[in-house]
């Protein structure tokens, strides 16, 4: 009973801090309802990837860097996710925020990330896709429907797995 107990209060901790993750690192983060802002950026070949063009799709947006411990944590998580719901029309984007290409590209290479990534290759706080979304932390993940709304703003991304999973079961 005694475990039963520790089990509880331990998930109803772990619940808690996941919870004050949103609240202290995505409070200007894009809010659900807006309109997705619209951004046209290049790959790391040169190519360029306009958010636009996604419309008529759910578009997973994560803002990561490979510099970023937590965003290194969570790449195995968003490649799977990707892998997951991508057979449901779910498309995803990589936004990073690194200002090295080579250090970019490998990451993408270690991480097997095989959906478009972009990048302005500026420092995170002078690029002009943080202010648009709001992105003061990363990682953030944004998912814009089908509509072009926000339909969710998150540092966590079990929230965006959960979220993908729920919209899955509707279809």
């Amino acid at each position: 009973m005694l475990a039963l107990l520790l089990i509880g209060v331990t998930g109803a901790k772990a619940q808690s801090a996941q919870q004050d993750d949103d609240a202290k690192y995505a409070t200007d983060l894009v809010k659900v309802g807006t309109i997705a802002p619209d951004f046209t950026l290049k790959t790391p070949d040169g190519k360029t990837v306009q958010l636009s063009k996604y419309k008529g799709k759910t578009v997973v947006l994560d803002f990561w860097a490979s510099w970023c411990p937590d965003c290194r944590k969570d790449a195995p998580e968003v490649v799977r996710m990707y892998k997951a719901y991508r057979q449901y029309g779910v498309e995803f984007i990589g936004i990073s925020m690194d200002t090295d290409v080579e250090a970019w590209k490998k990451a993408i290479e270690k991480y097997g990330i095989t959906y478009p990534q972009v990048s302005e290759l500026k420092k995170f706080k002078e690029t002009e896709i943080s202010k648009a979304y709001g992105v003061k932390w990363i990682p953030s993940m944004v998912v814009v429907g089908p509509d072009g709304q926000v339909k969710l703003s998150t540092v966590m991304v079990n929230k965006v797995d959960k979220y993908l999973e729920e919209i899955h079961k509707k279809q």
